[in-house]
């Protein structure tokens, strides 16, 4: 499995840039890691503008350790971060990464992570030489189970996690990708 993500990999399609953030990023980053109606499935990362700061910071230096790999969402005609996709949680072993996404409220509905997804498996797929691609939505978050089965993952394991941010005990799915060509 490939995590040398030096130069940064930029990843362009009909519509979208997915490119590596940036500290102009930040008004738009801190509203992805604080705006509640995204938070309703995932704990906050980002309470206040340096705590986004200091994540922002955090993802940049993971890219440089190959321990995960970010790409900020940009319209093609509009270089304003409206989301972030990113490959993480790596398993040497099984060629695995887990990918993980948000997109700004205005902006879900339109196809664009769908399209922003695409990309990114086939980067990991192709270029990262991944065999499994895991998603771990929460499974009330019914847009992200449809975008993962539009994108041809296959609903998995049942497990129960306890939450950080509040203590709540939750039930989460594995959704996998394979990739059919393999690389064992």
């Amino acid at each position: 499995m490939k995590k040398n993500f030096d130069p940064f990999p930029n990843l362009i399609t009909t519509r979208l840039v997915l490119r590596q953030l940036d500290v102009r990023d930040m008004d738009e980053f801190f509203i992805l890691k604080s705006d509640k109606r995204l938070l309703k499935y995932y704990a906050p990362i980002g309470k206040t503008y340096d705590e986004s700061y200091r994540k922002l910071q955090e993802l940049n230096a993971d890219i440089k350790d190959g321990e995960s790999i970010t790409w900020g969402i940009t319209m093609k005609n509009y270089n304003k971060l409206i989301g972030t996709v990113c490959f993480w949680n790596f398993s040497e072993e099984e060629y695995k990464a887990e990918i993980g996404y948000e997109l700004m409220i205005e902006m879900q509905g339109k196809g664009i992570m769908k399209e922003a997804l695409e990309a990114v498996i086939e980067y990991g797929f192709n270029y990262m030489q991944l065999n499994v691609i895991e998603a771990v939505p929460d499974p009330n978050n019914e847009s992200s189970v449809r975008l993962l089965e539009r994108n041809n993952f296959i609903k998995g394991e049942s497990f129960i996690e306890t939450y950080g941010f509040n203590g709540e005990i939750v039930r989460r799915v594995t959704y996998r990708l394979m990739n059919i060509k393999g690389n064992i």
